[in-house]
């Protein structure tokens, strides 16, 4: 017989309220909220936030191809810890996640973890090359919703221009890697006075800017949605704000370090600090933090990238770009103040279940029947990480000495507990 669960003490946070109720799994659902409840098992929210599971729309969890990084079921772990109950999956996988194939590998993989749904995305060009389109009508009955090239941009205009055509038909939602490669090659880090002065060849902010102003051109024609993702420059976000206004069918994500870390970190020629798209000035955490409270920005996504320590000590030049998310992402955006708690919840689980179209399941309001998957954390424990206690497989994360704020203390998925009291329970 299945354990009843009971989450007591904590304030559940839905759309509509704000509860100091408890909380009652069972069968896999929300089966109560009231008080006094009781169950076979008793898990302590007291301070803390009851929510639904935080939703990653951008993970690389590196598997297949890539196993000495990440697996999906390490990758998922971390995910668990962080309270995430879903994950997108990037497709830069080898091989990519072109087809049916790897699509299902990828989550029958993510099943045997048990750990988080993990939804693989597709690939909107063959082997992410950019010449020739995905079999996307394909993919979309496997059950993709959501197509990257991510790591890249497809550059040639015309065929993102049939790319989202071929979306709006299918109804699916395209995610664009914003940048033009022809202005980033050789770069590492922001183009800036800083990089001038380190002598260190600069990404401008332009390249990034001028594919978002492209695409949002594409979809205005086309009526298809697009997610933009990870912006990070002030004009970026000012170009979302118009197409918005205007009625288009966008949306667009930020991640954790480009709200909290800078460009002037990259004067340590210290690769862990190396991201694409780079770290920016202050001037545009600003003005990302400002997209966050006025709506422009819809969702906060890791793009955890983990690699093995070999290739983040390489030189500057020649190291990869990317560093770790999962574990640390709300205790670096509660660190950050951007945000008040329910924005938070709206902008790491509500809003990306609906963009990931995965809102059936995760995403949902605390309330009798919806399916379990919850995250109950503490926004105000300060901490510090770990590296070597972390459970991903690869350590490159740039918040070693940072006090960190807000943790997750029990996660449950499909109703049952993968997190309690901060400890992975598989």
């Amino acid at each position: 017989m299945t354990k009843t669960i009971v989450i007591k003490g904590g304030t559940i946070v839905n759309r509509a309220s704000e509860q100091a109720l408890d909380l009652k799994i069972e069968n896999g659902l929300v089966a109560q909220v009231g008080k006094n409840l009781k169950g076979d098992v008793q898990l302590d929210a007291s301070g803390c936030i009851v929510a639904s599971g935080f939703v990653d729309l951008h993970a690389h969890l590196r598997e297949p191809g890539q196993e000495e990084a990440e697996t999906i079921e390490t990758g998922s772990r971390a995910g668990a810890l962080g309270g995430y109950t879903a994950l997108v999956a990037m497709p830069n996988t080898d091989p990519p996640q072109d087809s049916v194939a790897v699509i299902d590998f990828v989550r029958e993989q993510g099943k045997r973890a048990g750990l988080v749904d993990v939804v693989p995305s597709g690939c909107i060009t063959l082997g992410r090359q950019g010449e020739s389109l995905a079999p996307m009508a394909e993919l979309s009955a496997a059950g993709v919703s959501l197509f990257t090239d991510d790591g890249s941009g497809v550059q040639d205009a015309s065929l993102m221009r049939r790319a989202l055509e071929y979306a709006k038909g299918l109804g699916v939602t395209l995610a664009q890697h914003c940048e033009v490669a022809e202005l980033t090659k050789g770069a590492v880090m922001n183009e800036c006075q800083c990089c001038t002065n380190l002598g260190l060849p600069g990404w401008p902010a332009i390249a990034e800017e001028l594919m978002v102003f492209r695409d949002i051109e594409l979809v205005r024609i086309t009526g298809a949605a697009m997610h933009f993702l990870h912006l990070s420059t002030k004009r970026s976000v000012e170009l979302v704000r118009a197409a918005k206004r205007d009625g288009l069918p966008v949306t667009a994500e930020v991640t954790p370090h480009h709200l909290s870390l800078t460009e002037e970190l990259l004067a340590s020629f210290d690769p862990v600090f190396k991201v694409n798209p780079p770290l920016r000035s202050m001037h545009d955490i600003a003005a990302l933090k400002a997209g966050l409270i006025d709506g422009t920005i819809d969702a906060i996504a890791t793009d955890h990238a983990p690699h093995p320590r070999r290739d983040k000590e390489m030189s500057l030049d020649m190291a990869p770009p990317g560093m770790l998310g999962l574990e640390t992402a709300l205790g670096v955006v509660l660190a950050e103040g951007a945000c008040e708690v329910r924005d938070v919840v709206a902008l790491m689980s509500w809003n990306p279940a609906k963009i990931a179209r995965i809102d059936d399941r995760h995403g949902l309001d605390l309330v009798a029947g919806a399916v379990a998957n919850i995250c109950v954390f503490d926004p105000e424990i300060k901490w510090t990480i770990d590296p070597e206690r972390m459970v991903s497989k690869s350590i490159n994360t740039p918040y070693v000495g940072r006090n960190l704020q807000g943790r997750v203390r029990h996660t449950i998925f499909n109703g049952a507990t993968t997190v309690v009291d901060g400890q992975a329970q598989r």
